[in-house]
Formats: C-alpha cells, sequence, structure tokens
C-alpha cells in the first residue's frame, strides 16, 4: 500500500450529468428526432470508424458539425419521414441548453473536497461540448484535474486513460477510485490498479466510495 489519500474521479455522463435518458428525451422533444432513430445515426457514425458509438467525435477525429451532418444523412437516408431541420449543428448547445447536473454527485464532489479528499473529472466528452458541460456542472473550482477523452486522445476503457488521468493528478494507481456508470470502464479502472464504484444510483454510489474511502483511511489500516 502507498498510505497516500485517495483521489476520487468523477465521470461526467451518467455521473455527473442529467440521466442520459432525460437529455434524448428532451432532444426528441426539442427536434422531432425519436431517441431511437438519434441513437441509431449515431451508432452508424461509429460504425464508419469501426469504433464504438460515440468514439469518431469523443476522440475529436471528426468535428461537431461534421458528425452532426452525417447524423442528418444516415435519418434523411433511412427514415425519411424523420425531419432534421430543427436540429443546430452546435449539437452540444442544444443537448445541454436548460439541464441541471446530478446535484447530489455534484454536491458529493464538494463535499469531499471540503473534507480534504481532493477529486477529479474522468470524461470520454467532445471539445464542441466542453463550454457548456463545464458551465453546467460547474466544478472547475473543486476538481485538481479535469481529463477529457477529447484532449488526450484516449477514451475508457482504453487503459492508457487510467494512466494518463493519474500521472496528472500525480497519485499512484491503487490511490485512484473512479466512479463510472459504465461497467466496462469499471472493470478497465480496476485493471488498470484502481479501485471503482459502478453509478447506479447517487444514495448506492456515494455509499459505496464512503466505504473504500473509510477502509483505506490510516485509522482503518490501524485498527485492522
Amino acid at each position: 500500500m502507498s498510505g497516500a489519500a485517495k483521489f476520487v474521479w468523477f465521470d461526467f455522463g451518467g455521473v455527473l450529468s442529467p440521466p442520459l435518458s432525460e437529455l434524448f428525451d428532451s432532444y426528441a422533444t426539442r427536434t422531432g428526432i425519436p431517441s431511437d432513430v438519434l441513437q441509431q445515426a449515431m451508432k452508424s457514425i461509429g460504425t464508419e470508424y469501426a469504433l464504438p458509438t460515440l468514439a469518431p467525435i469523443e476522440l475529436a477525429l471528426l468535428d461537431e458539425r461534421t458528425w452532426v451532418a452525417k447524423q442528418h444523412d444516415y435519418i434523411n437516408r433511412e427514415h425519411p419521414d424523420v425531419d432534421t431541420t430543427l436540429a443546430e449543428p452546435e449539437f452540444g448547445r442544444q443537448w445541454f441548453s436548460g439541464h441541471s447536473p446530478n446535484s447530489d454527485m455534484r454536491q458529493f464532489a464538494v463535499d469531499l473536497v471540503e473534507e480534504g479528499t481532493r477529486i477529479g473529472i474522468l470524461s470520454n466528452n467532445v471539445v464542441e461540448w466542453e463550454p457548456y458541460w463545464r458551465a453546467m456542472v460547474d466544478l472547475d473550482e473543486v476538481a485538481t484535474v479535469i481529463i477529457d477523452s477529447c484532449r488526450v486522445g484516449v477514451r475508457k476503457p482504453d487503459p492508457e486513460i487510467f494512466a494518463i488521468a493519474a500521472d496528472a493528478a500525480s497519485v499512484a494507481a491503487e490511490d485512484c477510485v473512479l466512479i463510472d456508470d459504465l461497467p466496462e470502464n469499471c472493470a478497465a479502472a480496476c485493471r488498470a490498479g484502481w479501485t471503482a464504484v459502478q453509478y447506479i444510483t447517487a444514495e448506492q454510489a456515494i455509499a459505496g466510495v464512503r466505504r473504500v474511502l473509510t477502509e483505506s483511511s490510516p485509522q482503518s489500516s490501524r485498527q485492522g
């Protein structure tokens, strides 16, 4: 054991963000594009690049406007009855507009820092969306480090991103704790030497992290 304090990493989408279903439903209401059709279009772009659904834009292999244009090309071809004219080229602005973060998880991040535990954000995200999601979460003054896939060129669950994150925070892998909603990301973090708590609900995730922090505390080690 290193004996160092734990460093807690928060995923954005599905943890600090509003529920993804809420974002998809809101976008469908604003644009008239059904959520299942939008997801098909996103997946088609991933397939074109032989990558997971959002990887092309989360790795900045194409810009937001090109990505949206490819979505609309797919929808116009495969679902000609769906009108795409209300969907803006600035997808992120329209996608995040009017939404609030997961308040319980955001407050947990603030609480941890106030208690002396450093936190970071480790996100698969998009260059053009950065102003919107970071303003919404409003943790720039709280997080020690923000690692974004589009900035570092690798994305979860690639093992390299966990090494990049730990190095940026100047902590050992064994001192990193990831909160993420996707089991494959949690599994990859564990393979990288991290501890992971899969987010299912805020209450469950917070309790899981609290348990990890308690079990790793110096006092707990002495008592054990």
